[in-house]
């Protein structure tokens, strides 16, 4: 599985490609050291792959490196954030 980022002027989304299927996880950027990640979109093709929990390692590894932090608004990212207790150096 390949993921990517796109960016723009205020966010951007984190896109996995697999067997030719994207998935996504969209966010908004409200300063430089902070992102609100506020949604995660698996098609049907994906489900039950690992896509949705890839994005959200992808996302708080970026978040490390970059030396930012999460705002979980996304259902789904919130629940990740939840399960996941050494995250909370990134997602508060």
């Amino acid at each position: 599985m390949q993921i990517s980022e796109e960016t723009g002027p205020t966010g951007g989304r984190y896109v996995a490609s697999l067997e030719g299927v994207e998935a996504e996880m969209t966010y908004s950027r409200t300063s430089p050291q902070l992102i609100i990640i506020d949604h995660t979109g698996v098609p049907d093709a994906l489900r039950g792959k690992g896509v949705g929990q890839a994005l959200a390692a992808h996302a708080v590894e970026a978040a490390r490196a970059g030396g930012w932090k999460i705002i979980p608004l996304c259902p789904f990212f919130k629940a990740q954030a939840q399960r996941n207790p050494d995250w909370r150096d990134v997602v508060i």
